[in-house]
Formats: C-alpha cells, sequence, structure tokens
C-alpha cells in the first residue's frame, strides 16, 4: 500500500516540475532584454510601365452620324404608264445616266398636233402679210379705204399671236415628251425601287419613285460642347481641321476628312454647337445612316510627359501615382493630369521622363512597399 502511495506522490510532483520551469523560462527570457523580429512582409507583386515624353495631338473626341452629301428623291413630272426601269435596287449610277421610260406615245400625239396647228397657222399668217402688202399699195392709190387696210393689218397681227402662240405649245409638247425620260440628277447610289414596270404614275405624286443618296463625298454630323467653340473656329482659321472617323473598334484603320462646316447657332437645348466634316468616301466604308466615333485633331502638344491612364489613382488629396524606386519600393506621388488620349494620360506636374510607375496592384501597396515587378499575366493570377 505504502508503496502505491509513493507513486501517486511521484506523478503528481511531475507536472509541478514542468510548470515552474516554463515559468522560469519565460521570466529569463523577459529579463535578457532582446525582442523578437517580427516577420518580413513579402514583396507586393506589380506591373509597371515607364513614363515616356513624345507628342500627343490635342484632340476633341464626339459620337458621329454620317449623312448623305446630296439625297435626291426621283419623282415624275408627266403622268403615264412606266414602261421600264433602267438599273437595279442598289445600283450606283452616273449623273445623266436613264433612270425611268414613261409611255411617250401620248406625249407625242400631242407633239404631231401642236405641230400641225402651228403650221395650219404660219400657213394663214404668211397670206395675211401679203394681203397687208398688197393693201398697202391700194390704199396709197385711194382704191381702198384706210379702215378696210386697218382692218387687214389687224387680222394679220393676231394670227402672228396665234402662230407664236402655236409655237410655245410645240415648245411644252416637246419638254412633255423629254419628262417620258427620267435621268439621274446627280452621281450616286440608288435605293429601294417604289415604282415598278407597269405601275401608273403620277405627276408630282407624293412618294418618290426612288432615292438617291451621293456617298462621295460623304458628310458626318457631329455635336461638341460650346466651350469648344472658340477654339475650333480659331484654328479653322489657321488650316484645314482633320477629323477622323472610327468604325466600330476598327481604331486602327480611321477614315480621314476634314472639317468643313459649323453650325450658325448654339443649341440652348444640349449647350452644343453642330458640325460636320465631309470625307472623301473612296473605299466607301463610310455609309448613310451609320453612327462613327469622331476624333477632331485641332493642334500637337510636342514633348507632353505621358504615363499609362491605369497608373494614375485617385484619392483624398487629388490623383497620385505609384513611383518604383531604384530600391523597388513604392513612392505614392501626386501628379497634376491633363487629357486622355488612346489609353494614355498627359501628366503636367509630379512626373519626369524614364520613372517606372506602376500600373496594376495598387490596391495591395502603400508608401515604402517592397515591390516585385511581374508580367501582367501573373499579377491577375
Amino acid at each position: 500500500m505504502s508503496t502505491q502511495r509513493d507513486l501517486r506522490a511521484e506523478k503528481e510532483k511531475i507536472p509541478l516540475f514542468f510548470i515552474t520551469f516554463i515559468i522560469l523560462a519565460v521570466f529569463f527570457g523577459a529579463c535578457s532584454g532582446k525582442k523578437a523580429e517580427p516577420p518580413k512582409k513579402p514583396a507586393v507583386p506589380v506591373t509597371v510601365a515607364a513614363v515616356v515624353q513624345k507628342a500627343v495631338p490635342v484632340q476633341i473626341r464626339a459620337i458621329g452620324n454620317v449623312e448623305a452629301y446630296t439625297t435626291v428623291g426621283v419623282k415624275s413630272q408627266i403622268g403615264g404608264v412606266l414602261m421600264r426601269v433602267h438599273f437595279r435596287e442598289g445600283q450606283d449610277v452616273s449623273k445623266g445616266a436613264l433612270l425611268f421610260t414613261i409611255d411617250p406615245r401620248p406625249y407625242e400625239a400631242a407633239l404631231k398636233q401642236a405641230e400641225a396647228n402651228l403650221a395650219k397657222d404660219n400657213a394663214q399668217l404668211e397670206n395675211a402679210r401679203e394681203e397687208v402688202r398688197r393693201y398697202a399699195e391700194l390704199v396709197k392709190k385711194g382704191y381702198v379705204a384706210q379702215e378696210q387696210f386697218d382692218q387687214i393689218r389687224t387680222n394679220s397681227a393676231a394670227l402672228e399671236a396665234t402662230a407664236n402662240a402655236d409655237k410655245a405649245a410645240v415648245e411644252n409638247a416637246q419638254l412633255q415628251l423629254k419628262y417620258c425620260y427620267i435621268y439621274s440628277p446627280i452621281t450616286g447610289r440608288t435605293g429601294s425601287l417604289i415604282s415598278y414596270e407597269g405601275n401608273l404614275i403620277k405627276a408630282n405624286a407624293d412618294t418618290s419613285m426612288v432615292v438617291i443618296n451621293q456617298i462621295q463625298p460623304i458628310y458626318v454630323t457631329f455635336s461638341v460642347p460650346e466651350q469648344y467653340l472658340a477654339e475650333i473656329k480659331r484654328y479653322m482659321a489657321i488650316e484645314k481641321v482633320k477629323v477622323e472617323a472610327v468604325i466600330g473598334k476598327d481604331d486602327s484603320h480611321p477614315v480621314e476628312g476634314v472639317l468643313t462646316f459649323v453650325d450658325n447657332a448654339v443649341d440652348t437645348t444640349t449647350g452644343t454647337i453642330k458640325l460636320k466634316a465631309t470625307f472623301a468616301n473612296q473605299e466607301k466604308r463610310l455609309w448613310p445612316g451609320l453612327f462613327v466615333n469622331v476624333a477632331v485633331t485641332l493642334t500637337t502638344q510636342p514633348n507632353a510627359v505621358v504615363a499609362p491612364t491605369q497608373a494614375v489613382q485617385t484619392g483624398q488629396s487629388g490623383q497620385y501615382v505609384f513611383v518604383i524606386k531604384d530600391d523597388l519600393t513604392a513612392e505614392s506621388r501626386p501628379v497634376v493630369v491633363g487629357r486622355t488620349l488612346d489609353g494614355e494620360t498627359v501628366v503636367e506636374k509630379g512626373l519626369q521622363q524614364g520613372e517606372r510607375v506602376v500600373t496594376d496592384g495598387q490596391l495591395r501597396l502603400i508608401p515604402g512597399s517592397k515591390v516585385d515587378i511581374k508580367s501582367p499575366e501573373s499579377v491577375k493570377q
């Protein structure tokens, strides 16, 4: 029994011994005066880009709408049956090309009738003129009374007026016959055909037979805020202002034109001014009704300091960028920015050419953070 008690007592002493050892170890460690070093923070992975200096165009950007240079709705000036259509829908036609033929037979008959009336009245007029000449000799000799001579001369003058009216009727009949053949007034592209062969055409109907749009050259209409008006007028007075139109997302192949029109009044409801640019449109890439992105280049700013737009951050104190120093630490630097163009921002103050700025990974940075420069793909992961 005594042996079991002694074993139990020894087991109770063992935990007390370990507790005492731990307390003494902590006490002497604290008294030694050495502090444990905090773990180092890992470097933040970022992507960087260099600040460059280059010429930057001064541009105004807007959304524009393509308009035909000229639009003509072709109508008939006479009535009749449409005998023939000389083009296909959507075909390019030249100025003076024959488009429609209206049945000319009724107008040919009317012309013949007018010419016959003219011939008849010319014959009567010739006879009346001969009578005037004969009676002029007789009245001098006293064989004919003056009153009778005056009547003959009046009849001759009336017949001459009738013959002149007949000439006008013949000219009008010829004109009506010409109207049977309808020609294109401009060079352009035809639209949907509205009147087909066999239709009875009305003179000056409300609906056009076909609409022709001139697309070479062509207009792009757009509006810009009124504060740009003075600057636009100033540069237009110096030289031709270049305008580029981008179709969809094809930024690499813009269509080039020239600013040719400034509206005579500012739209007071929107505070914008309407402008038009003219494009040669040789490749026919611009089409009436199409919406395009427009860039008006007023001038070029030389030696501008440029940084990627995604490097510029906005904080409580304004805009800033993280600059990577030579020791691979990040420095938060305030900047004054200007225009933004094609993913690049002009930095007017705060950066110099050749400095490196962080373009991705800024959310994990604080001033003084160590950075690890990675490729853009690795940072996104």
